[in-house]
């Protein structure tokens, strides 16, 4: 495992959850970390535990706000890991101010974080881009219409990201969990905590810590091995809607 001392890394999504378990690990490896998030003092709490970790209150849906944001920082390692969803109704029941939020988030942050930060970095020579995905983007369920639909277009990012900065030394690569136990379903409910829990009901689903260490293998590597996509199940999760719950 390379080491990440002197490597400077940017986290979108780092008040929390999978962002805030990658934070820890990079940190733990070596890395300073930069934590940005809209959420300050849950970003302060995560800083606490990285060792000389910056932190920046950041809404990645404000294009603006990360151009200047990523201006002055040297980055080695971006992790566009930002997400979010709502409610499980099909599609011709849903509420399209919530999917404004969504796609806001999910593909236009990821786009912005994106735009802000691959110049430095090719003037620079090197780095290493994340993006954090989903199976949603590989395969469609029933109720996730549009979730789906932003994580497939976060796949065409990478999948495009690969054409256009071929040459230029840079590492692309997306990781892509199933089902991850963390604030997601709890948003996704708008609160209900019940139906939150009733999601891994009966199974053991991946953790923050679990897709973290994805990440971390996969920048890690020999400058000359870029792992592109890691995809992460639960051994109980068989597709996006198959799941074998115990009694």
């Amino acid at each position: 495992m390379n080491d990440l001392r002197d490597r400077l890394a940017l986290g979108t999504g780092a008040s929390a959850g999978i962002g805030a378990a990658t934070a820890r690990a990079l940190a733990a490896a070596g890395a300073e970390v930069v934590l940005a998030a809209r959420r300050a003092t849950e970003l302060e709490r995560v800083a606490a535990e990285c060792p000389g970790a910056r932190t920046l209150v950041l809404d990645v849906r404000d294009a603006a706000a990360v151009e200047r944001a990523a201006a002055d920082l040297p980055l080695d390692i971006v992790l566009a890991n930002a997400g979010l969803a709502y409610g499980v109704e099909p599609l011709q029941a849903g509420d399209a101010q919530e999917w404004s939020a969504v796609i806001d988030t999910n593909v236009k942050g990821v786009l912005h974080t994106l735009r802000a930060v691959l110049p430095g970095m090719i003037e620079r020579g090197h780095g290493d881009v994340v993006t954090l995905g989903s199976v949603a983007g590989r395969q469609v369920y029933a109720g996730g219409a549009v979730y789906c639909a932003t994580k497939f277009a976060v796949k065409a990012l990478y999948e495009t990201m690969r054409l256009e900065l071929c040459g230029k030394n840079l590492r692309l690569i997306t990781v892509d969990p199933a089902m991850v136990e963390t604030d997601f379903s709890r948003v996704r409910f708008r609160g209900d905590e019940a139906c939150a829990d009733a999601v891994y009901k009966g199974m053991t689903p991946l953790t923050p810590e679990d897709v973290a260490d994805a990440v971390l293998y996969a920048v890690t590597r020999p400058p000359h091995v870029n792992v592109g996509e890691l995809v992460l199940w639960p051994t109980a999760q068989a597709s996006t809607s198959l799941v074998h719950r115990s009694e």
